[in-house]
């Protein structure tokens, strides 16, 4: 439903209407558990701001209004196609999301790239987890995270890198607690978080030197004798480039940089190098970075050097961000062909062409624009017509004065979403209304590489359709017809992704159909047809040392340092952080805000956290307005003051659209994943108040 977890609930029914959820209590991820978004999570499904109908509007300064389903197909078609068949097919492109069920990811690239002719499409999974998709496709072969949720309780070490579970995945925190080792658990991570409060030790580094902490870590292993050189020598390469590339980040180096007393560094070094079972947890705070990729491969460097990768307890793990965005990163046809495959592989085209039955000709042979490009596009004039689809890119892009302006640019901004209210359906030329969790039904594979099934229990209210059910109507109505006649059900395309995922390491032509999936807890893959191990609810890869490489070993990779694009100065002396604030909000508030529980758990209104002697030298107090202005834009809210946040720096939640007037989108040059961690700016008392 929102984050990764992918916990399953029971719904309650009364006179065939839901009426309240409550937690599975034998299913192997939330094991009868649930956060407040689960236990609200019917609330947005019946908020009176849901899209009902379709909307469309004759000009830019012309209202919006409600239209028929096939008017809107027409129009549809007939303004995509005016587009592409003038300007080309860059011309055109979607964004979609981590919020939709897999079969519906796959029939929406689909029917863009091979049906419409469209070029370019990405999701706003670029947003969270390109970083993890490229560590892991460069170090590891693929886009494999090792772990089960199990290596929460097994782990002796457990090492959380800019992750706050404690609010973030709360039912990860959850699994945390029910470890009986008594395992040491560390925090590295500017602010004192929720989580770094419960932890054994928390290490307050300064905002983007985890790069160089990393590299530094490694120095102390390598120099104390604590790899371990058999897991090395036989299952990695690159190890002896890397150790000579770490001399130079020596313990009072990265004590400088990273603010680490060396001690605490020596401390660090020692449990993940010498305790038995160690395993490294990361999310956004390394994700949303300048040199995120790097900083990924840096932690997955620890767990190789260390043989901490394949065993209970153990692993270099990426916690995913949305709720399929592993479904995204496999089968969305944006980043990879379906099903993992690459678009500029010849073998691997003509694969997918001949399952799908159709000419190969007709599959891009190069990867999409990543979403920073499509936007950048539109500003140079390459991108003339945008289809968003379950995202709300208006809010949550960086730079939001920018976007604004440039989705106003555009010749035919389409929004397919289950609110008419949010900031990108308001600057729609065409809303397409779409169903929400409950009222449909598909397949969704959380952090852990679980698939799960969702149930439609309910109808969409009035004329509004599942994505699915959209996406073959434009198809119909667009002309397609012949190979995508297989597409004619949630179920029947998850026939189709299994036989394209054959002989991947994401196969799962053994997995079974929906029903042996939903008895069986959800399944994890691989799942490949005869596989013995399908009954085991909790799995690990790498655990025989093979990788998905061609000569199957783990790769060590590293770069220099980078200096910060956004450093302080004189004229913006703070660093502004961003993050999760709440286990009661989930990103833009779309959809948690319709809850009033969930609104009285969180402050509506935003607000800004700073160190108490930062408000004392700049005369702030706390609960007055404060203005705030980096170099992109400026926004106001409420000072909170507080020592949970270093000196000289700043937190804003993510949640509000105030945050991201003040963020830059410079991107990670791997992953194309914008950094939104560390912004320069200043602060002053709103004038006036």
């Amino acid at each position: 439903l929102y984050c990764s977890t992918g916990c399953a609930l029971n719904i309650h029914l009364r006179e065939g209407e839901a009426v309240n959820l409550t937690p599975e209590a034998v299913y192997p991820v939330n094991i009868g558990m649930a956060c407040p978004k689960g236990w609200e999570a019917l609330e947005p499904l019946v908020a009176s701001d849901r899209a009902t109908t379709p909307m469309y509007r004759s000009s830019r300064d012309a209202p919006l209004k409600p239209i028929s389903w096939p008017e809107a197909a027409q129009i549809f078609c007939d303004r995509m196609r005016n587009t592409l068949n003038n300007h080309g097919e860059e011309s055109a492109a979607f964004l979609s999301t981590g919020q939709i069920c897999t079969e519906e990811m796959a029939l929406l690239g689909s029917f863009a790239k091979f049906g419409m002719g469209m070029r370019h499409g990405d999701g706003n999974t670029r947003q969270c987890m390109a970083t993890s998709v490229m560590a892991y496709k460069q170090s590891f072969g693929f886009d494999a995270p090792p772990y089960t949720f199990a290596d929460f309780e097994e782990s002796n070490v457990i090492v959380l890198i800019g992750s706050n579970l404690c609010i973030a995945h709360p039912i990860m925190w959850q699994r945390v607690l029910k470890n009986k080792r008594s395992p040491e658990i560390i925090v590295i991570d500017p602010r004192t978080t929720e989580t770094a409060a419960q932890a054994t030790s928390h290490l307050p580094l300064r905002p983007k030197s985890d790069l160089t902490l990393f590299y530094g870590l490694a120095h102390l292993i390598i120099r104390e004798g604590w790899v371990d050189q058999s897991y090395i020598d036989s299952h990695t390469s690159g190890f002896e480039a890397f150790a000579a590339h770490v001399k130079q980040f020596d313990p009072k180096t990265v004590a400088t940089v990273s603010g680490i007393s060396k001690e605490a560094l020596y401390q660090l070094a020692k449990s993940i190098g010498t305790k038995e079972r160690v395993s490294l947890w990361w999310t956004m705070g390394v994700n949303q970075s300048y040199e995120a990729t790097r900083t990924a491969q840096a932690i997955i460097n620890l767990a190789l050097m260390t043989g901490n990768i394949g065993r209970p307890g153990t692993g270099a793990n990426s916690i995913t961000g949305q709720c399929n965005a592993m479904g995204s990163r496999l089968f969305s046809n944006t980043t990879n062909l379906l099903g993992g495959h690459d678009f500029a592989n010849p073998t691997h085209r003509e694969k997918v062409a001949k399952t799908l039955g159709i000419d190969s000709a007709r599959l891009p042979n190069g990867p999409s624009k990543a979403y920073d490009q499509i936007i950048d596009g539109i500003e140079r004039g390459d991108t003339r017509a945008l289809w968003m689809i379950a995202t709300n890119g208006v809010h949550s892009w960086g730079n939001r004065e920018r976007m604004r302006r440039l989705m106003a640019k555009l010749d035919f901004l389409v929004v397919q979403d289950i609110y008419v209210s949010t900031d990108s359906a308001q600057m729609a030329d065409l809303i397409l209304p779409a169903a929400g969790w409950g009222e449909k039904e598909g397949t969704f594979i959380n952090s852990e590489r679980r698939v799960g099934v969702t149930k439609k229990v309910k109808r969409a209210p009035g004329e509004a359709l599942a994505d699915f059910h959209i996406f073959r109507y434009l198809a119909k109505t667009w002309g397609c017809g012949g190979w995508m006649d297989r597409w004619e059900s949630p179920e029947a395309v998850f026939n189709i992704l299994k036989e394209l995922s054959r002989e991947k390491p994401c196969d799962i032509t053994g997995i079974g159909n929906y029903r042996e999936i939903d008895d069986a807890g959800g399944r994890q893959w691989p799942c490949g047809e005869g596989e013995a191990h399908l009954e085991q609810s909790e799995r690990r890869l790498f655990e025989d040392g093979h990788f998905y490489t061609k000569d199957k070993r783990a790769k060590f990779l590293f770069d220099d340092v980078q200096p910060n694009p956004e450093p302080t100065d004189d004229s913006f002396p703070f660093t502004l952080m961003t993050g999760r604030g709440t286990s009661a909000q989930w990103h833009t508030q779309t959809r948690t805000g319709k809850s009033g529980i969930l609104r009285r758990l969180y402050p509506e209104d935003a607000y800004i956290e700073m160190h108490p002697t930062d408000a004392e030298a700049t005369g702030l107090k706390a609960n007055e307005q404060v203005w705030i202005r980096s170099r992109h834009g400026q926004a106001t809210c409420r000072l909170v003051v507080t020592p949970t946040v270093g000196q000289g720096q700043l937190f804003m939640p993510m949640h509000y659209t105030e945050t991201n007037r003040l963020t830059h989108p410079t991107m990670d040059p791997h992953s194309r994943q914008p950094s939104y961690k560390a912004c320069a700016v200043r602060i002053r008392k709103l004038l006036g108040r």
